[in-house]
C-alpha cells in the first residue's frame, strides 16, 4: 500500500509539473504582457496625441519633427474655442442642446427599433423572413456614404431638409445594430419563449422582459455604436439653419478659419471625444461582465 501510494504521489507531482510548464511559462507570460502593452499603447496613442496637441501653443504645433510632449503648457486653444463659439450668431448652449437632443432621441429610437425588429427576425417565423435577413446582411457591405444622394432626394421629397427629423429619422435604425441584436437573440433557447407563452405573455412582453435582458452584451454594444454614430454625425449637407446645427458641424466650421486655428481643432476634438469615451467606459464594464457569464448554461 505504501509503494502504491508513493507511486501515485510521484505521478501526481509529474502531472502538476507538466501543467505548470504549459500554463505557467514565464516566457509566455512575458510575451503576452509585451504584446498587450504594445497593443494598448497603439490604441491610446491617438487620444494622448490629441490631448498634448490641444495644450500646445501655436508655435509648437508646426515644429518638425513633431514632439510628443508639451514645452509650454497652455489652455489658450480651449479659450479661443469658446470665444469663437460665443461670437457666433447662435449661443453655444444651443449647439450643445442640439447635439444632446438628437443623440438621445436617436439612441432611444435605435435601441427600440433594433430590439423589436431583431426579436421578430430571430424568433418569429413568417413569409419572407429569410429574404429580409439576407437583405440585412447584404446591406452591411455598403457604407452609409453610398446612400447619401438617395437619402437627400427622399428627405427633400418629404420636406425634411433643415429640420431635426432629417438627422433623426435616417439613424433610428442601422443594419449593424439590427444584425447584432438578431444574432444575439437567436442564441436564446426557444423553451424560454414557449414557457412565457404558456403563462400568457404576449410577444411585446416576451421581447422586453425575457429576450432583451438576456441579450445585455449585444445591447450594451449597440448603445456604444448608436451613441458614437449619433454624437459624431455632421448634418452639414442637410441642415442649413444656424440654430439647428450640432457641435461636430460647428467644430468643423471653426477649424476651417485658418492656420491660426489649428490648436482650436485639437481642442474641439478633445471636447467632442469626451462624451463617447465616458459612455464607452460605463458600458464596457457591463459588456465584459455579461460576456463572462453568458457562457454559463444549465
Amino acid at each position: 500500500m505504501a509503494k502504491k501510494k508513493k507511486k501515485k504521489d510521484i505521478q501526481t507531482l509529474r502531472v502538476r509539473k507538466k501543467n505548470k510548464k504549459i500554463n505557467g511559462s514565464l516566457g509566455g507570460d512575458i510575451c503576452i504582457f509585451v504584446f498587450l502593452a504594445l497593443l494598448g499603447t497603439f490604441m491610446v496613442f491617438p487620444l494622448y496625441y490629441s490631448i498634448i496637441q490641444s495644450l500646445k501653443p501655436v508655435e509648437e504645433l508646426f515644429v518638425f519633427p513633431p514632439k510628443l510632449y508639451v514645452i509650454n503648457v497652455t489652455s489658450i486653444n480651449f479659450t479661443n474655442l469658446f470665444k469663437v463659439a460665443a461670437s457666433m450668431w447662435v449661443p453655444f448652449s444651443r449647439y450643445i442642446f442640439n447635439s444632446v437632443f438628437t443623440t438621445v432621441v436617436i439612441c432611444v429610437c435605435n435601441l427600440f427599433v433594433c430590439c423589436c425588429a431583431g426579436f421578430v427576425l430571430a424568433k418569429c417565423k413568417f413569409p419572407g423572413c429569410k429574404t429580409i435577413n439576407t437583405i440585412v446582411v447584404t446591406s452591411l457591405l455598403f457604407a452609409s456614404n453610398a446612400t447619401w444622394i438617395m437619402q437627400f432626394l427622399v428627405d427633400a421629397k418629404l420636406h425634411l431638409i433643415d429640420t431635426y427629423w432629417v438627422v433623426i429619422l435616417p439613424n433610428i435604425s442601422t443594419a449593424i445594430g439590427l444584425f447584432l441584436m438578431r444574432q444575439s437573440m437567436s442564441t436564446i433557447h426557444d423553451s424560454m419563449i414557449e414557457a412565457a407563452k404558456v403563462d400568457g405573455a404576449g410577444l411585446f412582453r416576451i421581447c422586453w422582459q425575457i429576450v432583451v435582458p438576456n441579450s445585455k452584451p449585444a445591447l450594451m454594444t449597440l448603445i456604444i455604436f448608436a451613441f458614437q454614430g449619433a454624437w459624431n454625425f455632421q448634418g452639414g449637407s442637410f441642415i442649413y439653419s444656424e440654430e439647428l446645427k450640432t457641435l461636430p458641424t460647428i467644430a468643423t466650421q471653426i477649424a476651417q478659419i485658418g492656420i491660426a486655428r489649428q490648436g482650436v481643432i485639437y481642442a474641439s476634438a478633445v471636447l467632442l471625444m469626451i462624451p463617447p469615451l465616458v459612455v464607452f467606459l460605463i458600458a464596457q464594464g457591463n459588456v465584459m461582465e455579461t460576456m463572462a457569464h453568458s457562457g454559463i448554461k444549465d
